[in-house]
């Protein structure tokens, strides 16, 4: 006989992964989805601008291996909920990292930090240990291609260069950081670059993975997608995209 509870036990947990260039939506995305699912959200870009973060402050040689994974075994990433404002902040060894580690001159160094082996694959770890139990949205530059190359659906983000330009100079307005137009477009096109050509997990789309191009969508639409398709993968996690 038929129960609602059928419908329950059907119904398993999935991992979402998003990933994407800079400044295309991923995080505003991933964040409203992962309210919508009940899931849990990991920023593996607030991740590597902890690390980066810290580097700055410990002038870590990036260039010195041996330095860099000794500054490794120093470093502790963590999240918090703050309840104020319903957002998860970045912690780093212990202390509330989540304004600096937004700041200009993060960004700027952020996809050479990130590129370096030694890095990747320390933060690699911790998010596949993040997302052993499933049930969470990731976003981020590898995450259907290394991090998680099982996730039961993937996203793949985009948008024109000029309008992620737009939305970032917005985004830091809003922090009152004030950062020329065209110092944005060419950071971002900097880290493109490097995200794009690097050796050890490049930026590159998963045969899988779903492409979503954001420049004409608003963000409800974005994550109105995102969810229909992953409320799909929960009931049929074996149908192939």
């Amino acid at each position: 006989m038929y129960s609602p509870e059928d419908d329950d036990m059907a119904i398993q947990k999935i991992i979402i992964a998003i990933d994407g260039y800079s400044s295309c939506g991923k995080s505003t995305t991933a964040k409203l989805v992962a309210a919508r699912l009940g899931y849990g959200y990991i920023d593996t870009g607030a991740m590597y601008r902890a690390v980066t973060l810290y580097f700055t402050e410990k002038n870590i040689s990036l260039t010195n291996p041996r330095d860099v994974e000794k500054a490794l075994l120093d470093i502790s990433i963590s999240f918090h909920h703050n309840a104020r404002i319903n957002e998860n902040e970045a912690f780093l060894n212990g202390l509330n990292v989540e304004k600096e580690i937004r700041k200009m001159y993060i960004s700027d160094m952020v996809s050479e930090v990130s590129a370096i082996p030694e890095v990747r694959h320390a933060m690699v770890a911790q998010q596949q240990k993040m997302g052993r139990k499933k049930g969470i949205v990731m976003d981020g530059r590898d995450i259907g291609t290394r991090v998680f190359p099982d996730a039961e659906l993937k996203i793949f983000m985009t948008a024109d260069l000029d309008l992620r330009a737009y939305r970032r100079q917005q985004e830091l307005m809003e922090k009152n950081q004030l950062v020329n137009f065209e110092e944005i477009k060419n950071n971002l096109m900097h880290r493109d670059e490097i995200d794009t050509t690097r050796k050890e997990s490049p930026l590159t789309q998963a045969a899988d993975a779903f492409l979503l191009d954001t420049s004409h969508l608003t963000v409800d639409e974005q994550v109105d997608h995102v969810v229909g398709l992953a409320q799909s993968r929960m009931l049929f996690p074996s149908v192939s995209s």
